[in-house]
């Protein structure tokens, strides 16, 4: 079975004025974090706006992906919809174009199930595609919870491979690694990139983070340093990436951090409405950020 590891950045969808999807600009950024020596690409997640897409956007996300990435690194896509059949229906939509390595589902937002209904949503999409699934628990998003317990019931499922978790709970991703510490195929992934560092000492086999569609080479650097053995420079990256966390405050998610790809360089056009500009005073403040990161790139 696929075992998910590493720095994966979830990347966002370029988007012009009128919501139209900027096929080259996603190119760039893929090449850029690429370049920067991630281990994976993820698409279509809440940062990739899945849920103001349409199905065919959603469908030529993945296929412009998958041809671009071309087989350098596993490409994971987002299938999290608000229904169980809408998910099923991305989700088998994603299988049919093919080259995807697994599927993130998010827990049904706007909705909030119990964790029953949980488990059987979950069953549900993994029991219509042959493809590896990752939980995806983002509660101040979704607001709702994979509890440590519901996500030991579903890892029992042969095709739930892992779990993000975006909880923002250290003892939460604590927890997932405890109980599932002997399923050696079940991986949980950290999805709060101020975590990473954390995560890895406690267990996880790497992240999902937004954060590397800035500044990649940090998140890598983590990472590596990491599984090199070099604790006090993962440290060391870890804080110096908590600038860049921090600026998220500065504009509306995902706005502001395609404001800071433009600002590293590449055009990926706007957030859907309502997410509208920065104010000068915060782009100001976050350029300020970028050029301390030495991700800055506008001459």
């Amino acid at each position: 079975m696929f075992k998910p590891n590493g720095i994966i950045p979830a990347l966002v969808t370029p988007l012009d004025e009128q919501g139209n999807l900027m096929e080259n600009s996603l190119k760039k950024v893929i090449d850029y974090t690429l370049e920067a020596g991630v281990h994976g690409v993820f698409v279509l997640g809440s940062t990739g706006e899945i849920y103001g897409l349409t199905d065919k956007q959603k469908q030529r996300v993945i296929e412009v992906t998958v041809e671009h990435v071309n087989g350098r690194v596993p490409v994971y896509a987002g299938a999290g919809e608000i229904t169980t059949n809408n998910t099923i229906k991305t989700a088998q939509m994603a299988e049919k174009i093919g080259g995807v390595s697994a599927l993130s589902v998010i827990t049904p937002y706007f909705v909030s199930p119990t964790q029953d209904e949980l488990i059987e949503h979950y069953k549900a999409v993994a029991n219509s595609v042959k493809m590896p699934i990752i939980l995806y628990g983002c509660d101040g998003r979704a607001h709702n919870s994979i509890m440590p317990e519901t996500a030991l019931k579903l890892s029992e499922v042969e095709n739930i491979i892992g779990i993000k978790d975006s909880s923002g709970s250290s003892e939460r991703m604590d927890k997932y690694l405890e109980l599932t510490k002997d399923k050696e195929d079940f991986s949980v992934l950290c999805g709060i990139d101020t975590f990473i560092y954390h995560g890895l000492c406690n267990g996880t086999k790497g992240a999902i983070a937004s954060s590397a569609n800035v500044a990649p080479k940090i998140s890598v650097g983590i990472y590596n340093a990491f599984m090199n053995g070099d604790l006090e420079k993962a440290q060391e990256l870890q804080n110096k990436l908590q600038p860049l966390r921090d600026a998220y405050a500065l504009g509306t998610f995902p706005g502001v951090i395609k404001e800071a790809l433009g600002m590293v360089g590449i055009d990926v056009g706007v957030a859907l409405k309502p997410v509208g500009p920065m104010s000068d005073k915060n782009r100001e403040e976050l350029a300020r950020v970028l050029k301390e990161l030495e991700v800055y790139n506008i001459k």
